[in-house]
């Protein structure tokens, strides 16, 4: 096992060879050793060169809907009558700070995420 760091694209190509056929290593082998540190540098790798924006804050919360299978009616004690919600969702209108505090805690989204800019289209 000589594991070299990622330095270059076929670095990171050969790792996710590497990876794949060892994958189904037996834990306490040195190839599953070698599994968990390839991962690590792999993932290191691709949060260098490939991160992945977070969504917009509009989106954030249209992704969590879908996954915690809510609908617009469930969003009304967070940020006020069903026409607000409406128009939060359809980016009518911006987030306050108080939907947003309110938000975080419902939905379990970093208001990190929620303070972030989007446009009005209306």
């Amino acid at each position: 096992m000589e594991i070299k760091p990622i330095k270059t694209d076929a670095d990171y190509r050969a790792a996710l060879k590497r990876l794949e056929e060892i994958f189904d290593a037996k834990l306490g082998t040195p190839e599953s050793d070698e599994l968990e540190i390839l991962g690590l540098m792999v993932d290191d790798y691709e949060n260098k060169h490939y991160p992945i924006e977070a969504p917009d804050p509009i989106e954030a919360i249209k992704i969590r809907m879908e996954e915690m299978q809510l609908k617009q009616v469930d969003l009304i004690s967070e940020i006020g009558g069903k026409s607000r919600v409406s128009e939060i969702l359809n980016r009518k209108r911006r987030l306050t700070v108080d939907m947003i505090r309110k938000l975080t805690t419902r939905l379990n989204i970093s208001a990190k995420v929620l303070i972030g800019d989007y446009k009005i289209t209306g």
